[in-house]
């Protein structure tokens, strides 16, 4: 296993930071929740992004991508945690884009792909019920009837839900809930009759939203997969997803941990500088060792995104120990930034907060720490 990305990973990794620097940076964040953006996220941002070709990086050139991997969103999602850039990339492509490519037949991949991934329709995932993540227990009703299926329940925290064309929804057809059988995933247009999209604010200020579905009828052609399979494809585009967020945690972590180094350099108490206090010395040495272990655990787990030979087991245990080391580094470090930069450090001024709050939103999306020990130890 190699701890450093490619040259060409590494070049996607300068284009992505020197892009998001000018045309995303936190000031833009700012602005989006100043100004209550509903979509979270600046529409021409994404269209430049797709231009950059983004959404074309994990899929196959037949639909337009270009077969590039999953490793290689690794750093594009580390430097959208540095600026704090919000995009519908997570959502539309990693998840959404995911399904199809897994689980679609090939109507639904040519009419939906290369839409995706040119950017003219944006997918959301509708999987959790609950205030916490756990997608093997779906009670959602999905009932045969006639040609079709009839849906009827309600969708929780949905990423980038507002706004989207279309909903992948996991819907039970089967079993009991927290069975991974019997699970159906289905594709639900915005414009279904009996589908509400409503918002769910959260403190991060991105775009959530609630799904519900009250007797939503759908044709045979909106049925993604087999009937009742649709846990396998569920849990490696959800795989690709907790990775691509350990790297932007990894991210926001990195970069709290610079901008705390500086402050200690510069801040003086006692006529010197705050850095040279040996306790604040030791708290920044295990805050880079944390750091360094969230890293090689990152690494560990983008490589096992697009290894075909390893068991579902395995990657789930190396997804899960990336997604719980990358989240809690990045809960401690935002932690010490807040402490180390004093009664400043809790006001709206500096930008610390904003980082505080956006790690603890993506820390929980599609599983907590709790979660993914749980996982890893589910899956020794």
């Amino acid at each position: 296993m190699s701890l450093r990305y490619s040259d060409d990973q590494r070049l996607l990794a300068d284009s992505a930071r020197d892009f998001l620097a000018a045309r995303s940076p936190v000031s833009a964040q700012r602005r989006l929740r100043d100004d209550a953006v509903t979509l979270g996220f600046e529409p021409h941002l994404w269209r430049e992004a797709v231009e950059l070709g983004w959404s074309a990086i994990p899929f196959p050139e037949a639909f337009g991508g270009l077969d590039f991997g999953c490793k290689g969103l690794g750093p594009i999602f580390e430097s959208m945690g540095r600026n704090l850039s919000a995009t519908p990339l997570l959502s539309s492509v990693v998840l959404g884009g995911s399904l199809l490519h897994l689980a679609g037949n090939s109507a639904q991949q040519t009419h939906w792909l290369p839409a995706v991934i040119g950017g003219e329709q944006r997918l959301a995932l509708a999987v959790d019920e609950r205030s916490r993540h756990d997608p093997s227990q779906v009670v959602l009703e999905a009932k045969a009837e006639g040609q079709g299926y009839r849906l009827h329940g309600d969708k929780y925290w949905v990423v980038d839900g507002l706004g989207a064309d279309a909903y992948v929804v996991a819907a039970r057809t089967s079993g009991q809930s927290g069975d991974t059988q019997g699970i159906s995933l289905f594709l639900v247009p915005a414009d279904t009759q009996g589908l509400t999209v409503s918002a769910l604010p959260l403190i991060d200020s991105r775009n959530s939203a609630r799904l519900q579905l009250d007797q939503v009828q759908l044709g045979s052609d909106a049925l993604l997969g087999s009937l009742g399979e649709g846990w396998t494809a569920l849990e490696t585009a959800l795989d690709r997803g907790r990775v691509c967020l350990a790297a932007e945690l990894l991210g926001m972590a990195e970069q709290l941990f610079e901008t705390t180094l500086e402050y200690l350099k510069t801040r003086v108490q006692f006529d010197t500088p705050i850095g040279t206090f040996q306790v604040l010395q030791h708290r920044a040495a295990q805050m880079f060792i944390d750091l360094a272990l969230s890293r090689s655990a990152l690494m560990a787990a983008l490589e096992t995104l697009d290894d075909a030979t390893l068991e579902l087991s395995q990657r789930a245990r190396l997804v899960s120990l990336a997604k719980w080391k990358a989240g809690d580094t990045a809960i401690k470090v935002a932690n010490e930034a807040v402490q180390m930069h004093g009664g400043i450090g809790v006001t709206d001024e500096l930008d610390v907060g904003l980082y505080l709050k956006r790690v603890r939103v993506a820390q929980s999306c599609l599983g907590d720490r709790d979660f993914h020990c749980e996982r890893y130890s589910t899956n020794a």
